[in-house]
């Protein structure tokens, strides 16, 4: 995308997070969304942020204690989310006090973030849709979840079980605005 981009265009920097190739304090905040679990070492990724930033570093996240619908279908999920997502304790340990807000999905989201869907279960049959989140691409067990969570929706337990969840406009599914100032 970045030989697409028009003449004029700001200038854009390829970096990764344990190196960023950015002078100390050279940013007034950083930000890193639905990315960390994706660092090979969040520690290192982190501590640049910290480096580059004067001000504020904000990252979106999932709280891997948090167990959506979706994973009694796939519980592989929980499993992936509990060894790749940093706890706060972890993240307080690396950037020093935080704050820790729930973010609120709404039932229409679209974004394809991997819990975007909880109001349409359905959704999550759709391979378009699983292509969105990098959590599928790890499960072995995909299909005799998928499998499940088809019958389930055919014979209304889906409904039965979860159908309460239709009557929200927004649910708190576990991802997380941290916030951290500077030290």
């Amino acid at each position: 995308m970045i030989g697409r981009r028009s003449d004029g265009s700001r200038r854009v920097v390829r970096g990764v997070a344990g190196a960023l190739p950015f002078a100390d304090g050279s940013v007034d905040a950083a930000i890193a969304i639905l990315t960390i679990h994706h660092w090979p070492d969040p520690a290192a990724g982190l501590a640049e942020m910290r480096r580059v930033s004067t001000d504020r570093i904000v990252l979106l996240t999932f709280d891997p204690g948090v167990r959506p619908w979706l994973t009694e279908y796939l519980p592989e999920l929980a499993r992936l989310d509990e060894a790749a997502m940093p706890r706060t304790e972890e993240l307080e340990r690396w950037l020093g006090p935080v704050d820790v807000s729930p973010v609120m999905i709404p039932r229409d989201c679209s974004d394809g973030f991997l819990y975007a869907y909880w109001s349409r279960p359905a959704s999550y049959l759709d391979p378009r849709i699983r292509s969105g989140s990098s959590s599928f691409w790890k499960l072995s067990e995909l299909d005799a979840g998928l499998r499940r969570l088809g019958q389930d929706l055919e014979s209304g337990e889906w409904e039965r079980r979860y159908g309460e969840l239709l009557h929200r406009d927004e649910l708190d599914v576990g991802y997380r605005l941290v916030v951290a100032g500077r030290r």
